[in-house]
């Protein structure tokens, strides 16, 4: 079962494409990876499919559900897109709480193991208005992975993390997919691409090309 269907998704703003014709399908357990320079169109791809930005034409399936039509965002799917925003006089775990409880699903021991996972401790008060960049990045992937999503949409997810902070994303997102999830992210580093991603795409003004 492909998990994400796009069939000639097109979105153009003032003129401009953005997106042009693009074609993808993902299988379930994947992880994709998409490379292209800043302002080639990845992120605005990856708002369309969470139904962020209403395409210009084409369409976009995810779960079995089209997005702006059946659903207005991607049911059972975590996502990192630009920078996460949090309440900034609030603490890493009070963050994720005042999210579990919109759904209320999610217990406190689930934002504790997400925390943990990401190498944050569930237990520091310290505001996020204090936190590195790096600890900001981890928080919001904290996030997108607390509700055990059966698809995960990340932009970037080892921007502003160390050495030791990659290598713990790198081993939480391997053990993720193993469980079943599938991964979208997008990244400039090419160790993410490389130790994480069974296929690479690479998106150049708006088009979006398989590599390998």
């Amino acid at each position: 079962m492909n998990i994400i269907e796009i069939t000639n998704l097109t979105k153009k703003i003032k003129g401009n494409t953005i997106l042009n014709l693009i074609n993808l399908s993902i299988e379930k357990g994947q992880t994709i990876g998409i490379i292209g320079r800043n302002g080639s169109g990845k992120s605005m791809l990856f708002k369309a499919i969470c139904g962020f930005v209403i395409p210009t034409s084409g369409t976009i399936e995810v779960l079995g559900k089209k997005i702006n039509k059946d659903v207005s965002f991607p049911e059972k799917t975590g996502f990192i897109i630009e920078n996460p925003g949090f309440l900034p006089q609030y603490s890493g775990f009070k963050n994720l709480k005042i999210l579990a409880d919109i759904q209320g699903i999610i217990t406190n021991d689930m934002i504790i193991k997400s925390l943990t996972d990401v190498g944050l401790d569930p237990y520091d008060k310290k505001a996020v208005k204090k936190y590195s960049l790096g600890m900001k990045q981890r928080l919001g992937i904290a996030q997108s992975i607390m509700e055990n999503p059966e698809l995960l949409i990340l932009d970037e997810p080892t921007n502003g993390l160390d050495k030791d902070g990659v290598k713990i994303i790198h081993s939480l997102l391997k053990k993720i997919k193993e469980n079943g999830t599938t991964i979208l992210m997008a990244s400039h580093n090419p160790l993410d691409i490389e130790i994480l991603c069974d296929h690479v795409y690479e998106m150049d003004k708006g088009v979006l090309s398989l590599q390998h």
